[in-house]
């Protein structure tokens, strides 16, 4: 496997600060009140789930400071081109459910949904789709990296390859659905979402409301999660009523896309019964979650999150995750999970990775501060996630065989699988 043609440009910034993952006060008040460490700290590890949306997790989770003489205005931050044929072009739809109330913020009415459609286009005209927008950009970095001296307009304007408008391919697609982690915005799977539509999927990138660290919504207001987020206490039922929640917003979503009136207008493009589903630590487990509700999803990915709670799958599914959190016997949600399994399945892990590896935070990290020693280049962890969530899809939505999945591979020495 080659190296991406692009390399991220990540000039440094001066920084007196470093990137957190603020644990919500429910979770702190839950530590103190038992004389002592969470559940995941005694065991001697933060379960990824908890470490996306900072519930469980320690509350600062510390990278060296970058000395630096750069202005914060020289800052560039790039994703890696996408590795498929295809131009990508970029739609956002803005969703209402009208036959459901907001479970988080009922005041605010219908359960409102922020979707980037990413698609294989025939050229790449058109003007360059932003990556997110300025409020959500700061939304983020006071979330996730409080102090960090970064202008949002600086992490607004990272470099993506899709334009937005531009004339779909001709065709039928598969169609491949994206959840983010909790507290984590749409944008931060972009990288994903970019390669797949340049491989040849359709890709819906959903921001669940009130679960993201900032939603633009289309009268220019931002939402973000403290609503949930930030309660002194966990929604009745934890983390598997979030999950069930985004079960329900893929469904509506999917009925918006492959109905009789779909709400987009490139539906014709979608293959409705060739539909995948891939997410990022909670949005991994609103996979799984998703395929025991939807059998229109044959296929799915969980990328390095914990199970709320283990579900019995009989479709197609890959476990990717980092080395130091999903070996075998580290997370017993994927001990459990894996033994339900009774379709095709794979469990990868990836050395030298963390949580945020699976996502373009890995860039945002690197940009504001120095990994460990013997971290894996950005670059090179979103290159293998690409490649074996693409290599999947490949086979179970395209029908194409992929001898990447059969076992290690020389080529990438830093990826483990495991049949326990």
């Amino acid at each position: 496997m080659t190296a991406p043609s692009t390399r991220a440009r990540l000039l440094a910034v001066p920084l007196t600060a470093c990137l957190t993952l603020s644990a919500p006060a429910w979770a702190t008040a839950a530590t103190a009140a038992s004389g002592g460490p969470t559940a995941a700290a005694t065991s001697g590890r933060t379960t990824p789930a908890a470490a996306a949306s900072g519930w469980g997790a320690p509350a600062a989770a510390t990278a060296q400071p970058t000395p630096s003489t750069a202005r914060a205005a020289d800052v560039r931050l790039e994703l890696p081109r996408p590795t498929g044929p295809h131009p990508v072009g970029r739609d956002i739809l803005y969703l209402v459910d009208r036959g459901r109330t907001d479970p988080w913020v009922p005041a605010s009415g219908p359960r409102r949904l922020m979707v980037s459609m990413y698609y294989p286009a025939r050229s790449a005209t058109g003007a360059p789709a932003p990556y997110m927008t300025t409020a959500e950009a700061a939304s983020l970095l006071r979330r996730k990296a409080p102090g960090v001296k970064l202008p949002p307009e600086i992490l607004s304007a990272t470099r993506t390859y899709a334009a937005t408008g531009a004339a779909p391919e001709r065709g039928r697609h598969p169609l491949v659905v994206l959840s983010p982690g909790l507290g984590l915005p749409r944008a931060s799977l972009t990288f994903l979402a970019e390669d797949l539509a340049s491989r040849g999927y359709v890709v819906a990138l959903v921001d669940h409301a009130y679960e993201s660290s900032g939603t633009t919504l289309p009268d220019g207001r931002t939402i973000t999660c403290a609503p949930l987020c930030d309660q002194p206490k966990p929604p009745e039922g934890g983390q598997a009523t979030i999950t069930r929640n985004r079960a329900k917003d893929i469904a509506f979503v999917l009925d918006e896309l492959t109905g009789r009136h779909p709400a987009w207008r490139n539906a014709r493009m979608i293959a409705p019964r060739r539909i995948g589903m891939a997410g990022h630590s909670l949005g991994g487990d609103a996979a799984a979650a998703t395929m025991v509700v939807d059998r229109r999803v044959r296929a799915g990915v969980d990328l390095d999150g914990t199970f709320h709670p283990v579900v019995a799958l009989d479709r197609p599914f890959l476990l990717l995750g980092s080395k130091a959190d999903h070996v075998p016997g580290k997370d017993d949600t994927w001990d459990d999970g894996w033994r339900e399994m009774r379709g095709w399945k794979r469990w990868l892990t990836v050395d030298r990775t963390d949580h945020a590896s699976f996502t373009d935070l890995t860039i945002l990290h690197h940009a504001v501060g120095r990994p460990g020693p013997d971290a894996l280049p950005p670059l090179r962890s979103l290159e293998l996630t690409r490649a074996y969530v693409g290599a999947f899809f490949d086979l179970h939505l395209k029908g194409r065989k992929q001898p990447l999945l059969d076992g290690p591979s020389p080529a990438n020495p830093e990826v483990a699988f495991h049949n326990p």
